[in-house]
């Protein structure tokens, strides 16, 4: 998982409180947090079957498969590798193995995502400014982190100069299919808030291409410009390109000057409102040529157990976990160089299939159905997840929940963070949940480090971003964060095995419950809305 490392807090109040309550006192908090529209009242043996399949989630059988998805075999299970593979094969044939019904591709566990890595072809493409021939590295190069499009793009030229931004475009203003000259203050980082700002807002307006004077000395453009042009784009897919430039002022001066405008005085307008000027009469080409270095594609592993009600078969709840690591990087002190990533992710994958195998014990089967994920490529910037969403084996409207499981092998033995409950009703269920199963010894509390914006990095995000809520377990880094010394045998399996025991019953209240989690209006504004 790309988390940053951090002290961990102090949770022997939480612990110290959870210990000292009576069992007394658990039932009534049990009765206080019962939520409205709870799931039917099961039989006694209904309930008995339900303990057992939970007690199948063992810290044995947690170690086991921790220990065969991060053995030095795997090698770190680097998106894209052979290891992965063989991780997925694996984790597929448990899942076959549990009963599970196939939800990749062509009917099986697996689905697989295309993975680009592309370039931009400098001595073939071309870029003109009126009369004005440019060429690439020496007058004008790709805006970091932009992938141009491979294709032909001409048009008319509107100049934008100024940094206050107003509420909205003017109204006779129009970007659509046109090429946009932003022309900074002089000295102005480029990569500076009030720079992006004015870039942001062209780029909505859906212009043809974005070009950034700079002002940039010959050695200072020289260095940045090799270096864009060597830059190559890593992709999952077909990239979402993004046509933005930048170009030298002793290109953009005598254009300018042509049409008559002075660069100096535009570049003083740094800190006025933004004026835009168009100049419908000049015209603009770029001819990008964008070669593919190389293709290759990565697994997600998915498996489906279905509902028993005729209606609520068709929804699902996720459960999910990334199998992926980082690899093999540098050695530590002992010549280490397998990054094995027990905790990150292998705890979280092996208890995703610790739950499947319960659920798949249970003779009366949740009401809703329940799909079973492992993606890859979470430490690559969420990749796996990013495609699943984007390509799902079932409707993505059907799914009403993602309880998404990253790390959960370490730290407390007794605590486990589950990030996001204040988004959605699935924090009161979660509590409900906890209340009723103290012989759990576990205690789910909130997001510890809200400034570290945990919630936007694990794949529970992807799910969020498209409208489903969602919960992130989650037990905080360590000092064998992303090193060697991320180990089978610092794992507490006990831990582990008790964290998915209670992911398992939280999962059966959603699945059995008539109403879907709801989300909270304001954070689904924000999140699903605005992002």
């Amino acid at each position: 998982m790309g988390k940053a490392s951090y002290p961990l807090p102090d949770l022997s109040e939480v612990t110290t409180v959870r210990r000292l309550a009576r069992p007394g006192t658990l039932l009534v908090t049990a009765i206080i947090c019962a939520p409205p529209l709870v799931a039917q009242v099961p039989s006694l043996s209904t309930q008995l079957a339900v303990e057992r399949a939970a007690a199948t989630i063992t810290g044995e059988d947690v170690r086991r498969r921790i220990g065969v998805i991060a053995a030095d075999s795997m090698r770190g299970r680097y998106t894209p590798s052979p290891e992965l593979d063989e991780t997925a094969e694996w984790i597929a044939s448990e899942f076959h193995s549990i009963g599970l019904h196939p939800g990749g591709d062509g009917g099986s566990f697996l689905q697989r995502y295309p993975i680009r890595t592309l370039a931009l072809n400098p001595a073939e493409s071309r870029a003109r400014f009126g009369p004005t021939d440019l060429r690439f590295g020496r007058d004008v190069a790709p805006a970091y982190p932009a992938i141009l499009p491979s294709t032909h793009l001409e048009g008319s030229l509107l100049v934008v100069s100024g940094t206050r931004l107003e509420a909205a475009l003017p109204e006779d203003i129009v970007v659509t299919g046109k090429h946009v000259l932003v022309v900074p203050p002089w000295g102005a980082d480029l990569s500076g808030a009030a720079v992006v700002a004015v870039v942001r807002t062209v780029l909505a307006a859906e212009p043809l291409a974005v070009w950034i004077a700079s002002d940039r000395g010959s050695a200072d453009w020289a260095a940045a410009a090799n270096e864009e042009l060597r830059r190559q784009h890593t992709f999952v897919g077909d990239p979402e390109a993004l046509a933005a430039l930048v170009v030298r002022d002793s290109v953009v001066r005598p254009v300018l000057a042509a049409l008559g405008m002075n660069l100096t005085a535009l570049r003083s307008r740094g800190g006025e409102v933004v004026r835009w000027d168009d100049v419908r009469s000049f015209s603009v080409a770029l001819e990008a040529v964008v070669q593919v270095l190389v293709e290759t594609d990565a697994p997600n592993v998915a498996g489906i157990l279905p509902g028993s009600d005729p209606v609520l078969r068709d929804e699902y709840v996720v459960f999910s976990a990334h199998m992926d690591h980082v690899g093999v990087g540098m050695p530590d002190t002992s010549g280490d160089s397998i990054y094995n990533g027990a905790d990150d992710d292998a705890s979280g994958t092996a208890t995703v299939v610790e739950i499947a195998e319960a659920f798949a014990s249970l003779e009366l089967r949740p009401r809703r159905s329940l799909l079973f994920l492992a993606v890859s490529g979470e430490e690559r910037g969420l990749w796996g997840s990013g495609w699943f969403v984007n390509h799902p084996s079932v409707p993505l409207e059907s799914m009403v929940a993602n309880l998404n499981i990253d790390m959960v092998g370490r730290n407390w033995s007794d605590t486990i963070v589950a990030i996001g409950r204040e988004h959605s009703d699935l924090g009161e269920t979660l509590a409900y949940v906890n209340a009723r199963h103290p012989e759990l010894g576990m205690t789910a509390i909130g997001d510890l480090w809200p400034t570290e914006r945990f919630y936007m990095r694990s794949d529970h995000y992807r799910f969020a971003r498209r409208g489903v809520p969602v919960l992130f377990f989650f037990n905080g880094t360590h000092a064998d964060y992303h090193r060697p010394s991320d180990e089978v045998d610092k794992i507490d399996a006990d831990k582990t095995a008790r964290v998915g025991r209670l992911i398992f019953y939280l999962g059966l209240e959603v699945a059995n419950r008539t109403a879907r989690p709801a989300w909270d209006p304001a954070s689904r504004g924000a999140i699903v809305g605005g992002g």
